[in-house]
């Protein structure tokens, strides 16, 4: 469980760095170089990553664990639609138009989807995987997540960019989403098939330890001295 669990999320963090340096480069040649195209592609991924993150707040928090493995598992198929990135067939805004809104819904239409699905498996993963009671749950994943998150952001200067044209980049991040998906669905099924519900365990369990708590008191309390 543990192995699978560490493949998954260090394939996503990969994924997700090297998606954004790639997009960038892409859209370069219509917008060129200016700040205003980098603080916007910049803008763009940090409000899907922080959209990615509540919403995996909301999935563990509100649904059971078969009703999180279930959606999460559709929404990383359902990401499979948009793939490879086809940036180049849009025609670019004329030049005494400001870029910001077209390039904005350029990023939402071609890459928002499957950024936003990856974004998603770190805290949902790490989640999972906490609860599973396994003696690396605390610390593990955490780790793995920040290595391949450097991983993928050393890897496309060194190695993706200087030998790949950007639509051989965009089917390859399409051919690792593929895997990703599927590993995300091995992952899903583990959590599927374990069993009580964490948010129906959690809840149950809290009202219990208070009134074991409370009864404990009651026992362990000296009697009253005559």
């Amino acid at each position: 469980m543990a192995v699978l669990f560490a493949i998954t999320l260090l394939l996503s963090a990969g994924l997700l760095f090297l998606v954004q340096p790639m997009v960038a480069k892409m859209v370069l040649p219509m917008l060129g170089g200016t700040p205003m195209v980098w603080i916007t592609c910049m803008v763009f991924f940090q409000a899907a990553l922080l959209a990615g993150y509540s919403y995996a707040h909301a999935l563990t928090s509100c649904l059971t664990r078969k009703g999180q493995a279930l959606t999460h598992a559709g929404l990383m198929a359902v990401a499979v639609l948009v793939l490879p990135f086809a940036i180049g067939g849009y025609t670019p805004p004329s030049p005494a138009r400001t870029p910001v809104l077209w390039l904005l819904m350029l990023l939402v239409t071609t890459v928002g989807l499957p950024f936003f699905a990856v974004s998603t498996n770190a805290p949902i993963l790490q989640r999972w995987f906490a609860t599973s009671g396994h003696r690396l749950a605390k610390d593990f994943l955490y780790s793995i997540s920040n290595f391949g998150s450097v991983l993928g952001l050393l890897s496309y200067p060194v190695l993706v960019e200087p030998h790949l044209r950007l639509a051989h980049q965009s089917r390859l991040w399409a051919a690792g989403y593929a895997v990703l998906v599927l590993l995300v669905s091995s992952c899903a099924f583990t959590v599927w098939k374990s069993s009580p519900d964490i948010v129906r365990a959690e809840v149950q369990s809290e009202p219990n330890r208070r009134r074991h708590g409370s009864r404990a008191a009651i026992v362990s309390a000296p009697a009253p001295s005559r």
